[in-house]
């Protein structure tokens, strides 16, 4: 039994994997994260307003998730302070629950203060529950808000994913010598 478990969390990540990499073989990171921040500010004019009043933000331009009961998430992107980019980070998420299906999504982190953003690089940042990413339409984000200095807005890919789950997200900051 515990082989199986085992056998489907490494499924679950293979999956994972194969979706941050599927179709971007061409572009590279930096190309990935510029095209997302325009999917982002042309999505929503909402969204649009915090790349020039936030601190800092974290773009994840290709978020790859796979999902059989365990599922696992996992992407790259570029961390920027002040509209000028400071490193890279990469993302990795376990949830747990009633979940089947893969999914490809951006995700973009907003820090509203120069604290939130340390916070963020100075060491393994996880993505408390009570942070959760809000749609990046108009109607949806139009409401949206920092909780603890931090402010997530996601946009769905493809794929197709039924989830109710728990979990979090798990960040690393990589300065610019080590990347």
């Amino acid at each position: 039994m515990r082989v199986l478990k085992l056998s489907g969390l490494i499924a679950v990540v293979a999956l994972a994997g194969a979706f941050t990499t599927w179709g971007n073989e061409e572009k590279s990171l930096g190309d990935q994260v510029k095209d997302a921040i325009q999917l982002f500010k042309s999505d929503s004019m909402n969204v649009a307003k915090f790349f020039d009043t936030a601190y800092g933000y974290a773009v994840l331009p290709s978020v790859g998730k796979g999902a059989v009961g365990i599922g696992a998430a996992a992407g790259d992107g570029q961390v920027f302070e002040k509209g000028r980019r400071i490193g890279n980070c990469r993302m990795t998420q376990l949830t747990i629950g009633a979940q089947l299906g893969g999914q490809k999504f951006s995700e973009v982190i907003f820090f509203e203060t120069k604290d939130a953003l340390d916070s963020f690089k100075n060491s393994e940042w996880a993505m408390s529950a009570g942070v959760s990413a809000v749609a990046a339409a108009e109607s949806a984000s139009a409401d949206a808000k920092y909780k603890n200095g931090v402010l997530v807005f996601t946009i769905a890919k493809g794929g197709l994913m039924f989830e109710a789950s728990v979990g979090g997200q798990k960040f690393r900051f990589i300065p610019p010598e080590k990347d």
